[in-house]
């Protein structure tokens, strides 16, 4: 994804559990980190963003984002609940200009 330091969207990651055979998002809200680096996130590191089924999204950007981010590419990481399982994923890269 490509996005303007100026603008303001939703990234979108589809990340679903498997709860006895069936695709559902967890009642918990899933949480994404922004990264310049190739290390894996730090607590501090994530935000929390929504379920829009069957994807997680989070919004970014100047007017009411979660979070601005500077120009930069940034590795977009995801972790959310999956029964007893903490999944952790980078899930691809935002390149802000």
């Amino acid at each position: 994804m490509e996005i303007a330091a100026t603008s303001t969207e939703f990234v979108h990651v589809t990340a679903v559990a498997k709860v006895a055979g069936a695709s559902v998002p967890t009642p918990t809200p899933p949480k994404f980190a922004f990264l310049l680096t190739a290390a894996n996130p730090a607590p501090g590191d994530w935000l929390t963003g929504e379920w829009a089924t069957p994807r997680a999204r989070i919004l970014i950007g100047p007017v009411g984002g979660v979070v601005t981010l500077a120009a930069g590419e940034y590795s977009v990481w995801i972790q959310f609940a999956a029964g007893t399982e903490t999944p952790i994923y980078r899930a691809g890269t935002v390149t802000v200009y």
